[in-house]
């Protein structure tokens, strides 16, 4: 098969990046598979270029390039076909509607994957007959607005199938949205075996991995982390991770780590690349977040040998860790439960390598090979059924182009109407 993804830019860091990368690479061991980039910004990509896979942009934004699209006039206009509630919606354009629309009407592909909602409602509007549509939901149903909302349930219509990283968004997105025809189904996130060997369950110390940022909630870790070092004082903590461009939360939590006496305990470790060399270097990790798309650092310690704490938050943790067994999981925000299972497998060294063993054996079914699969059967079998069995006649076509135009017309009224009535306060 000729697998095509489209990615909002791979030449930037991000899960979504990482993950596109890890399955494109893996299918392109038996399938001709190309990342079509719509944004380029740097000369090389910054995770590397996959192995096997063809990599093509759409807008140059290199400014030193010869090619360089950045200060062309429809770039400065916005976009109508990207969705205004995908939250990259202002970095789109024109510009952007006219590449991407000429791309998937020229796409001589299989297959094409979209990679966010923005990119899965072009796929939906303007990909040619022929291609299977597949539109990736690395987020969940519920993290998007009530405008993005609307805008998928009239525009995915007319794609082939949806996949979901946890079953549990895969039921929301059933339950919740109208998408009749639309196949729906869960497949996890792939993360490589580590190059590293597996952590030895000795090392005193709990390891954490992630931006830093309140959904995170390393306020609540580091709480518990004062409980676990007033018990076990031999013990230390560490947080990777970077912030956003204010820095707020990371002076916050350092903030936090002074009031509470913890300077020789907890250490801000700061962004590290690769992260997998540094989780066999502690012997738990802990994941305290109040709400999850997936949990890939979860499945990257898991991968390190480390039985994970984490917090029950909806959708990823659950479907990853089995309590009791390779990893513990806890009621959202409750510190005292945190330090509680911390101190649980810190006293109990037997405890602690038996759950670090079977969270590296649990962890082999999120192997790359195994996930690729899972899409591969997914794309073949969609294939197979062809243009006339998925019922993407002409007419319904039409119908539902038609219909998301009137409702783009609707919307651009009322995003105007919006915008007069903030102004009007605003003065």
């Amino acid at each position: 098969m000729h697998i095509s993804f489209l990615l909002h830019n791979a030449y930037g860091i991000g899960g979504t990046i990482r993950t596109t990368f890890t399955l494109a690479r893996t299918l392109a061991e038996q399938h001709d598979v190309e990342i079509v980039s719509v944004f380029r910004h740097r000369d090389a990509p910054v995770l590397g270029a996959p192995e096997g896979v063809t990599m093509r942009h759409l807008v140059d934004l290199r400014k030193k390039s010869a090619t360089f699209d950045g200060d062309a006039a429809q770039h400065a206009r916005p976009a109508t076909v990207f969705p205004h509630g995908d939250s990259r919606h202002k970095q789109y354009s024109r510009l952007t509607d006219a590449r991407i629309a000429a791309h998937l009407q020229a796409l001589e592909a299989d297959v094409v994957v979209g990679t966010r909602p923005g990119l899965n409602v072009h796929i939906s509007r303007q990909t040619r007959r022929g291609p299977v549509r597949v539109g990736q939901e690395h987020l969940t149903l519920d993290n998007h607005g009530y405008r993005l909302r609307r805008e998928i349930a009239h525009r995915y219509t007319l794609l082939d199938a949806l996949t979901t990283v946890t079953r549990a968004d895969a039921e929301d997105y059933r339950r919740q949205m109208k998408l009749p025809g639309v196949r729906i189904e869960a497949i996890p996130n792939a993360v490589p075996e580590s190059a590293f060997p597996p952590a030895d369950g000795d090392l005193k110390w709990v390891v954490a991995a992630g931006r830093l940022h309140r959904v995170k909630r390393y306020d609540l870790l580091v709480r518990a982390f004062a409980q676990v070092s007033a018990a076990r004082p031999d013990w230390r903590l560490r947080i990777y991770g970077g912030g956003d461009a204010s820095g707020d939360e990371q002076a916050a939590l350092r903030t936090l780590i002074g009031q509470l006496g913890l300077r020789e305990q907890v250490f801000l470790m700061g962004s590290a690349n690769p992260m997998e060399a540094e989780w066999p270097k502690g012997s738990i990790a802990a994941v305290t977040s109040d709400r999850e798309s997936f949990g890939m650092t979860i499945v990257e310690a898991m991968r390190g040998g480390l039985p994970v704490v984490a917090t029950a938050c909806p959708h990823g943790p659950a479907e990853i860790i089995e309590d009791g067994v390779d990893g513990r999981l806890v009621p959202v925000g409750d510190t005292d439960a945190i330090a509680a299972a911390l101190l649980q497998l810190i006293e109990d060294d037997g405890l602690r390598h038996r759950m670090g063993s079977a969270a590296l054996s649990a962890s082999e079914r999120f192997d790359p090979a195994r996930i690729a699969e899972s899409h591969e059967s997914l794309f073949t079998e969609l294939v197979a059924r062809g243009a006339r069995g998925r019922g993407h006649g002409p007419l319904r076509t039409a119908l539902h182009r038609t219909r998301g135009t009137v409702l783009d017309g609707a919307y651009a009224l009322r995003y105007k109407a919006a915008d007069v009535l903030r102004k009007g306060k605003a003065a």
